[in-house]
């Protein structure tokens, strides 16, 4: 290891340390001694991690150094990587992330390090942008840049000179390392720009206007120099792909980089979502499926306009090998252990999903596992900051598994009772800013935000000329009227069924709201509980195609649970590949009037009880199982080894794709205890609106029917579970308590589809 590298790789400040809650002891003390134990063996495995928040003369950015602390921790416990070989540059370490201060931990810690057969990982995490390259192959002659913490502009022959390192340097330097094992991932964009509702864009201006400064041009021909190539060999270089490895980007060309605010904290959505998904990956996937597993996630959680994109090096098949070219025998997880104070444990919780964070507040459970997965004892979380934690030993049959970078599994999650739908205010609203926010504070169950501050869920606005032009440009079939009130995503996307007219006043608009701002908590309260990859239950769900025949499909799409002790066979549920169903972020886009069905398999010894919810795109919920209205707490019994399809073959009715146009997404809950508070009032939802034997739609309060099935869920938590939690609760009144879900109990899924025309 070099000086350069020794000296300063673990100088951090603490600000963005307090924000996640880390502190200069859990990185330094013990899980150095874990980790160089664990990635002792060869090969090498070194990684440099860029994050810049702070910009001379451009926006400032806030989740890029938190990105670098995800990498960290994902890439010593899930990766064996040595932390004395992870070098972080940020604006909070030793080494600022200024242009000179990249380049030479590029060189120094990568370039002269790496072997033959050594892993290499790289992470920018920042601004990005264009400058035009007349000497490029490329047709639009643009090139992509890395915008440095200090970067200079300056003016020559009309055009902006400036100091960012292009697309063509990082080619350069990646051409120089040693090893074709090399993962660079790049969570930036050259699109777009500013803020998109609560999301902050990792772009800055660029284009024509723009090139590069004379000391990029000599530090690309010193390099040039190196390689012994020509320019011009350089170029035909390029037109063939990338240099070596493979390369991640956080978006496609012309799309937008976003950061977002998560529980208190800000992250790049593309890191997150990878970090997280890669803690709970273990089987080897090829980077090809994992990316679009990721997109997918994107998608439904922040934004439709990030799609990631792989690029692995011409004819070099890296694309079907695991991510950062590692196997993962380890077990999957949702935290470990980075410091043990004798009874006592401090956490990092990089596998928890975004949506699932507010579930993991009052005193959840986890399970420690040794390397099969086995249970060996029980940890409880005692409190949260951001993704670190404390907690205490409850249980412990294996003392000497107690140590940092022993995994956790999630045991017991605990949904709030009291929890809040986080609505966002648009500056479209104008002067009506300051009305808006009083009149949802005195809604049930709402919490006003000001967009930028933290976290919200979706954001009251009004149509803008801006919106209206980009719906036009997406060939939307509804655009709503200029300056008309509604809902929209945290990143801007349109709630369907949620605006009105052009006059209407703040007060009407929130009215008519109020069913719609139900639904939207009700399906935003259930989803707390999706846990297919921690679930110890043995289920799986598909979504079938029956007509029509030339769609060339069966399933379309498909969901199981990934710890049961019986090991599902992953391979069997793949959906077909040769049909004529499209896929978008890993989504299939289904044809109106396609008629699907439903298959849930209980592969347990015994039987579950299911509930099946569709949640369209306005936020509207339907019953789809039970629906026989008849029965007892028998219409929800799926027997053990059985299927249930959605309608059956006998059935009267039948599932078809309808409008609203955009993302369904199904939600199955399989319980081993019946849930009969939720099923009496739906059998009584069902006589009030003279239904037979078919779905119901939640309609008037939704959330009612939510909560009773909570209840459902929480009432079959074992009692030892139980008496932990509230033990620890009793604070809590009787109104306020939270619910638990269990993993040994409950196994919910979800399945997202996108109707199309």
């Amino acid at each position: 290891m070099s000086h350069f590298k020794r000296r300063q790789f673990l100088q951090f400040a603490t600000s963005a340390l307090t924000t996640l809650g880390l502190n200069q002891l859990d990185i330094k003390n013990p899980s150095l001694r874990y980790a160089q134990a664990i990635a002792s063996s060869s090969p090498r495995k070194l990684a440099l991690l860029v994050g810049i928040n702070n910009y001379q003369n451009v926006d400032n950015l806030k989740g890029a150094i938190t990105d670098t602390y995800l990498q960290r921790e994902l890439l010593i416990h899930r990766f064996g990587f040595n932390p004395q070989d992870i070098l972080i540059v940020s604006d909070e370490s030793e080494i600022k992330p200024t242009r000179q201060g990249i380049l030479q931990a590029f060189e120094e810690h990568l370039i002269k390090q790496a072997k033959p057969g050594d892993i290499v990982v790289y992470h920018f995490s920042g601004h990005g942008s264009q400058v035009f390259d007349r000497e490029s192959a490329l047709e639009d002659k643009l090139n992509s840049t890395f915008v440095p913490s200090d970067r200079t502009t300056s003016l020559a022959d009309n055009q902006k000179q400036v100091s960012d390192i292009t697309g063509k340097t990082l080619f350069l330097l990646m051409s120089q390392i040693k090893t074709e094992n090399l993962t660079v991932v790049l969570d930036s964009c050259y699109s777009g720009g500013g803020k998109r509702g609560n999301l902050t864009i990792r772009s800055i201006e660029g284009g024509k206007g723009y090139i590069s400064s004379d000391i990029e041009r000599e530090y690309q021909q010193k390099l040039l120099f190196d390689l012994g190539i020509s320019p011009e060999e350089l170029e035909q270089r390029r037109k063939q792909g990338i240099a070596k490895g493979v390369v991640i980007a956080s978006a496609r060309k012309n799309q937008v980089a976003s950061e977002a605010y998560l529980d208190n904290f800000v992250t790049g959505a593309f890191t997150y979502l990878m970090t997280q998904y890669l803690w709970q990956e273990n089987s080897n996937t090829p980077l090809e499926n994992v990316i679009t597993n990721i997109s997918r996630s994107i998608n439904s959680t922040f934004t439709s306009n990030q799609i990631p994109e792989l690029e692995a090096k011409n004819n070099s098949n890296n694309e079907t090998k695991p991510t950062y070219f590692i196997s993962r025998p380890v077990p999957t997880a949702e935290a470990v252990i980075t410091q043990v104070r004798g009874n006592n444990v401090n956490l990092w919780l990089g596998g928890i999903a975004p949506q699932a964070l507010a579930a993991f507040n009052q005193n959840p459970i986890f399970e420690l596992v040794d390397n099969q997965g086995v249970k060996r004892g029980r940890i409880q979380l005692q409190s949260r900051k951001g993704l670190t934690g404390e907690g205490k030993i409850l249980e412990l049959q294996k003392p000497e598994l107690l140590k940092p970078g022993a995994l956790l599994q999630e045991g017991v999650r605990v949904i709030p009772s009291n929890y809040k739908l986080r609505i966002g205010l648009d500056d479209s609203l104008g002067k009506d800013i300051a009305v808006a926010r009083n009149e949802i504070a005195e809604i049930e169950r709402l919490q006003p935000v000001v967009l930028q501050t933290g976290e919200v869920h979706y954001i009251f606005g009004r149509i803008t000329e801006v919106q209206q032009t980009e719906l036009r440009n997406k060939q939307a079939t509804y655009i709503p009227p200029l300056h008309s009130l509604g809902l929209y995503t945290e990143g801007l996307d349109l709630i369907p069924g949620s605006f009105g007219n052009a006059k209407e006043t703040i007060n009407d608009a929130l009215t008519r709201l109020k069913p719609k701002f139900r639904s939207l908590l009700a399906a935003r309260i259930i989803k707390l509980t999706l846990n297919a990859n921690s679930s110890r239950l043995n289920v799986l769900a598909s979504l079938n195609i029956l007509r029509p025949k030339e769609l060339d499909v069966t399933v379309a799409a498909q969901t199981f649970t990934s710890r049961s002790p019986s090991k599902i066979d992953q391979n069997s549920f793949t959906p077909a590949t040769n049909t004529n169903i499209n896929y978008q972020n890993g989504i299939p886009q289904i044809p109106l009037k396609t008629q699907i069905q439903f298959q849930v398999k209980n592969q347990e010894n015994s039987d579950l009880y299911i509930t099946v919810l569709a949640i369209n795109p306005e936020g509207k919920i339907d019953v789809i199982f039970p629906n026989t209205w008849s029965s007892a707490e028998d219409a929800t019994l799926v027997k053990a080894g059985e299927t249930l399809a959605i309608p059956k073959a006998q059935d009267t009715w039948v599932l078809g794709i309808i409008e609203p146009l955009g993302l369904t997404e199904i939600l199955v809950v399989a319980s081993k205890s019946p849930l009969r508070k939720s099923l009496q009032s739906l059998q009584t939802i069902a006589q009030k609106q003279g239904r037979g034997d078919v779905p119901v739609t939640l309609a008037d309060n939704p959330t009612n029917i939510i909560d009773l099935l909570l209840e459902d869920i929480d009432s079959s938590t074992l009692p030892e579970n139980r008496s932990r939690n509230n033990s620890n609760s009793s604070e809590i009144t009787s109104r306020q308590k939270a619910l638990l879900s269990d993993t040994t109990q409950l196994a919910a899924m979800s399945i997202t589809y996108q109707a199309v025309k």
